[in-house]
């Protein structure tokens, strides 16, 4: 373990942050901190959200690049990745998928730390390229990538289709030809 200090000023005493692989029994912990951070109503139109599936399914496949940040026996910080290899390709994309901290110890270098790790482990691997997306107004999270060194950021566009109304439609034809 090794002390941290904290980049928040308002943090006034020093705290010690392990980071270190994600294990079974960190499983509620980490799903119930992503549920305070990734709430779907911050961000209705990822592609992506915030489940237990999701948590489970980046545990049980790629253990190794699931971690957390433990304090006072307490998780307070998770970074849940994968590694892509491409079909034909010699090339390796290491994707961090999911990087939160709890709100209290926030700005005090966990997040790094548990970024710096998560990279150190796909050098190892021989990842070529990482990978992060978010949301194109989430300028939190665009600073602190650009401040590990992350560029060349693209917006993309996602659309939806709520299916609801489509489904009510198809009903009242099926009912109207019965």
């Amino acid at each position: 373990m090794e002390t941290v200090e904290p980049l928040n000023q308002h943090k006034a005493k020093r705290m010690v942050a392990k980071i270190r692989e994600m294990t079974i029994d960190d499983l509620a912990d980490v799903f119930h901190l992503g549920e305070q951070l990734f709430l779907a109503n911050k961000a209705p139109n990822t592609y992506r959200t915030w489940d237990e599936y999701e948590v489970t399914d980046l545990f049980y496949s790629d253990t190794e690049y699931c971690l957390v940040a433990e304090y006072d026996n307490r998780i307070i910080g998770f970074a849940l990745g994968t590694i892509i290899a491409k079909a034909r390709s010699a090339w390796k994309y290491g994707y961090l998928l999911w990087l939160g901290v709890a709100p209290g110890f926030q700005r005090t270098g966990i997040a790094e730390r548990l970024f710096q790790r998560f990279k150190s482990l796909m050098l190892q691997e021989g990842v070529r390229i990482l990978v992060v997306d978010m949301d194109a107004d989430n300028t939190k999270a665009l600073g602190f990538f650009e401040e590990q060194g992350f560029g060349n950021p693209q917006e993309h566009i996602y659309l939806t289709m709520n299916l609801d109304h489509e489904r009510q439609r198809l009903k009242k034809k099926t009912n109207g030809a019965a």
